[in-house]
C-alpha cells in the first residue's frame, strides 16, 4: 500500500477549526485525500485559514451523507477509538502496528475518525474492518481530534513513504463487493435452514471484516462465491 492509497475520514466533524488542521496535517505527512461523512456546517474561510497552505486538501475533500458511502470503495476500514466493550470490536491495533501492517498489503485503506466530542458511535464502529487506538495516560485519555490525525498520518509517513509499487501486486475486494460476497453467503446458508435463531446480522460482520482483513482478491472472491451457489443448487436438489 502507498500513501496516496490511505484516505482520512472524518464521521460527522463540527469543528472548522480542526478539520483546517488536519488538512495541513495530510499535505504535511505526505497524504492527499480527505473524505468528510454526514459533516455538520463547517466554516469554510476558518479551515482555510487554518490549513496554511495546504487549502487544496479542503478544496478537493469528497464528502458523503453517510460513513458506509464515504468507504465503499475501500478494501479495509480502519476505526480510531480508545473506548472498548463488548460491541466495539474484538481487534485493535496502535498507530504503528496499523502503520506496519498496511505497508505490506495493497488495496486502500480508510481511517476513521469520529466527532470530536462524542467518537465513533457503536453503529459507526460497526462499519469499520477492526479498531485502532493511541495508548494514552490515564491521567488524560481523551486526544484532540486533529492531534489524533497527526498520530496516525506521521505513522503511515514512516511505514509507507518509501513503499515502490510492485508489478503485478493483487487487489483486494473493495467493502461493496466483500458485502455482495457476504449477502451471497448468508443468503445461501439462510435458505439451508442454518438460521433458526436470530444471528445473521452479527455473522455477516463478522465474515464481512474477516474477509476484509484476508484481502481477498477478486478471483478469490468468484471462487468462494462459486462454492456458496454449487451449495445452494444441492439444497434445492435435496429439497425437491
Amino acid at each position: 500500500m502507498f500513501l496516496q492509497d490511505v484516505k482520512i475520514v472524518l464521521c460527522r466533524a463540527s469543528g472548522a477549526a480542526n478539520v483546517g488542521a488536519i488538512c495541513r496535517v495530510i499535505k504535511n505527512m505526505g497524504l492527499s485525500e480527505l473524505r468528510l461523512a454526514a459533516p455538520q456546517p463547517l466554516d469554510t474561510e476558518k479551515i482555510t485559514t487554518m490549513a496554511v497552505n495546504s487549502a487544496d486538501i479542503w478544496k478537493k475533500a469528497c464528502f458523503f451523507d453517510s460513513l458506509a458511502e464515504s468507504v465503499a470503495d475501500c478494501s479495509i476500514v480502519v476505526g480510531t477509538t480508545r473506548r472498548r466493550g463488548h460491541d466495539r470490536k474484538s481487534v485493535s491495533m496502535s498507530p504503528r502496528a496499523l502503520s506496519e501492517w498496511l505497508a505490506q498489503r495493497p488495496g486502500q485503506a480508510a481511517i476513521v475518525f469520529g466527532n470530536e466530542r462524542t467518537g465513533l458511535e457503536a453503529e459507526e464502529l460497526d462499519v469499520c474492518n477492526f479498531a485502532s487506538h493511541i495508548p494514552v495516560s490515564d491521567a488524560q485519555p481523551s486526544l484532540n481530534l486533529s492531534h489524533a490525525v497527526q498520530i496516525y498520518a506521521y505513522e503511515l509517513f514512516l511505514a509507507l513513504e518509501k513503499q515502490n509499487p510492485v508489478k503485478g501486486d493483487w487487489q483486494p475486494m473493495n467493502q461493496t463487493e466483500v458485502l455482495a460476497l457476504v449477502k451471497l453467503i448468508t443468503g445461501t446458508l439462510a435458505d439451508l435452514g442454518f438460521y433458526c435463531k436470530p444471528g445473521r446480522e452479527g455473522q455477516e460482520l463478522f465474515l464481512r471484516d474477516v474477509i476484509s482483513r484476508a484481502g481477498l482478491a477478486d478471483r478469490e472472491g468468484a471462487y468462494l462465491k462459486n462454492i456458496f451457489v454449487k451449495a445452494a443448487r444441492l439444497g434445492s436438489m435435496r429439497k425437491s
